[in-house]
């Protein structure tokens, strides 16, 4: 698949909540490698992942994962947020950093059908 620059589409699937364990940490390190190196990537947080998004984290002695997702952004990826997900942990569009776009399964399955690669954390 590709692009015609010949340039990887990668998504990457953060299911993790941020600072329990260490995928979510391991997502974004991925994500930000691949744009670092040329790929397209593409981010969707869901589940418990879409914590990851929500403005005003401001962690003690572990890495700010939010700092990550912004690094992100920053080098190009679209990152889109499960709506529903988001509902159902008390999350609205207002309470994400400006670059997370809520989203639906419609929008992860159309990423999945544009991707070359998908990894889910």
């Amino acid at each position: 698949m590709g692009t015609p620059e010949g340039i990887d589409v990668i998504t990457v699937v953060i299911s993790e909540a941020p600072y329990g364990q260490e995928r979510a940490y391991t997502a974004l390190r991925f994500a930000l490698t691949a744009l670092v190196e040329g790929e397209e990537v593409k981010i969707f947080l869901i589940e418990d992942g879409v914590f990851l998004g929500k403005k005003g984290q401001n962690p003690d002695e572990v890495p700010n994962y939010l700092e990550l997702l912004e690094q992100c952004i920053e080098q190009g990826a679209e990152v889109k947020a499960c709506g529903p997900c988001s509902k159902a942990r008390g999350l609205s569009e207002e309470d994400f950093i400006e670059g997370v776009e809520l989203a639906t399964m419609h929008d992860l399955v159309n990423w999945v059908k544009e991707s070359d690669n998908v990894i889910f954390f």
